[in-house]
């Protein structure tokens, strides 16, 4: 296949918000398409009207944005889906249910050289041969050989069959599979296979009743129309493949049949089963992009609102399933375009591992720089200030407010406590100490070092403090540690209940970099507030 002539589609169904796997489904897509200089393309595949839930399509949309997956067809600048073709673009539209009148001439078409067949039996007759079926304890298929015994167009007369065709609206199109023929696919991901058409049913193809296509018709007919050169599609539609060939021989389109490539499954973190969304809520992630809002009301959160950045999902979910060959573990979107291969992707399922998934999103937080993360925590800020409903009495005098609103200030505190956060929300607890002075002090760390001469010691560090007249890192710890030193002070026991008095806790970054970027004044008030507030501890002597 010319690179010129690479065109892949993503072909979702608006019945639910995006899985992870399918948005999986959609980035390999885009990288092949991206790396060979070809066309990536969204189509909608709505044609099971009783399987539509509101809202679904506007999510997908939203999605391949958010991850920036952006398609290079199928979306109009607005960024709805394209209603109709043009000059310019002949192969629209891009949601089905608009491209219903194409369908039914195809259909048509393998009824006159004798691939379909015309079926009237009812669903009751079909559900009575069922339980017939399992009764003597063998499945019931509508095939080879059930179709000759059955209400159908190859068991009828042609004056029969013309009066159902014109006095009822309860009949379908069934494709009619050969009997006995070996039939021989290839799969890029998984090799030759072979498939005897015996095994097959014949599926339906077109339902008079809504005079829509089944999946099976309109994604061939699609798929040759709109010239797609690879399907690159879930695992779950590997069964579809032998009826996908046929289909593309009975139609003559062979000589420009796509090339197929089927992604293998997302497993559980126990590899043992699907990855489903009960899975996510028993263990706490998230299985869809961006947060959903069904329509019962039930909301399941996304990788977006938890707190990932789009290209860490992205880096995720472009290793489950797919090996670069190397150690290499993060990629940039453009870097993934420049390496990836369907010939590298696994054939065995994947296993989500959610903590990895933690490191990743870790490792891009360290990557990006001090200010770009101070922006979008002040963004967080705005609408989710601090939270002191823990403290009591004084805790908002405390507030420095000038400071959440100080970029520079917030990008140093970041800084500090960069290398401790996963997410950017986790800012929130890692430097509240910088905006609020403590009231209440950790009583764990307050029996462990706040006792016997300490506060003394404490209380003559504060002097020190008062008299340091360049107040930056080297000089600060440097006038510290010498006194301490000097004094023969136990060092760790003297820093740390220093540590506990400026944020009330034994956390934090380095001491001396609180110090300094709290500044003297607010330093000495807060060694002063703890003075005056925590009740020293003796130690009894041993006996």
């Amino acid at each position: 296949m010319e690179k010129s002539k690479v065109r892949v589609r993503f072909a979702p169904s608006p019945t639910g918000p995006l899985h992870m796997g399918g948005v999986r489904t959609a980035l390999y897509n885009y990288l092949f398409a991206k790396q060979n200089g070809g066309t990536f393309i969204l189509r909608i595949e709505d044609t099971d009207s009783t399987r539509f839930v509101p809202g679904a399509e506007d999510y997908i949309i939203e999605a391949l944005k958010w991850c920036g997956i952006n398609p290079d067809e199928g979306l109009d600048k607005d960024g709805h889906i394209v209603q109709s073709s043009d000059n310019n673009n002949p192969y629209g539209p891009y949601r089905q249910s608009l491209r219903k009148d194409i369908y039914k001439k195809y259909a048509d078409k393998l009824i006159e050289n004798g691939h379909a067949y015309y079926a009237f039996d009812s669903s009751e007759d079909l559900n009575r041969r069922r339980e017939e079926a399992e009764a003597h304890k063998y499945t019931f298929t509508y095939n080879y050989i059930t179709r000759k015994e059955l209400n159908n167009s190859l068991t009828l007369s042609p004056d029969k069959t013309k009066e159902l065709l014109e006095t009822t609206t309860n009949w379908t199109i069934r494709f009619k599979n050969p009997e006995d023929k070996m039939i021989k696919m290839h799969d890029i991901i998984r090799g030759d296979i072979e498939m005897n058409s015996n095994t097959l049913d014949d599926k339906v193809l077109w339902k008079r009743n809504d005079e829509l296509p089944t999946y099976h018709l309109a994604n061939i007919v699609d798929d040759h129309l709109m010239k797609i050169s690879h399907v690159i599609r879930g695992e779950e539609w590997l069964p579809s493949l032998p009826l996908h060939y046929m289909l593309y021989d009975a139609f003559g389109w062979t000589d420009s049949q796509p090339e197929f490539a089927h992604l293998s499954l997302l497993l559980k973190p126990t590899g043992k089963g699907k990855l489903s969304k009960r899975d996510g809520d028993k263990m706490g992630f998230p299985i869809f992009p961006l947060e959903w809002k069904a329509p019962t009301g039930e909301i399941s959160h996304g990788y977006r609102e938890d707190g990932y950045f789009p290209e860490a999902f992205v880096n995720i979910i472009a290793l489950l399933g797919w090996n670069p060959g190397t150690e290499q573990e993060i990629f940039s979107l453009k870097e993934l375009i420049d390496v990836f291969s369907l010939e590298r992707v696994v054939k065995a399922g994947a296993r989500f591992n959610p903590e990895k998934a933690h490191w990743f999103n870790q490792e891009y937080l360290r990557m990006k720089d001090d200010k770009t993360l101070a922006k979008e925590f002040m963004e967080m800020l705005k609408v989710k200030p601090f939270d002191n409903s823990t403290n009591e009495d004084g805790a908002k005098d405390l507030i420095n407010n000038s400071r959440i609103n100080d970029l520079e200030y917030i990008t140093k505190a970041i800084s500090l406590n960069k290398d401790r956060a996963t997410f950017v929300k986790d800012f929130y607890n890692l430097t509240d100490f910088f905006f609020y002075a403590p009231i209440e002090y950790s009583a764990k760390t307050v029996k462990k070092f706040w006792k016997n001469e300490i506060p003394s010691h404490i209380e003559e560090i504060k002097d020190v403090i008062k008299n340091i007249e360049t107040f930056d890192v080297e000089t600060v710890s440097k006038t510290i540690h010498d006194y301490i030193e000097t004094h023969e002070w136990p060092f760790g026991k003297v820093m740390n209940s220093l540590r506990l008095a400026l944020v009330g806790a034994s956390k934090g970054p380095d001491m001396v970099e609180i110090l300094v970027l709290l500044g003297k004044d607010e330093s000495i008030m807060r060694i002063e507030r703890a003075l005056a507030n925590i009740k020293p501890r003796q130690t009894l002597p041993q006996s």
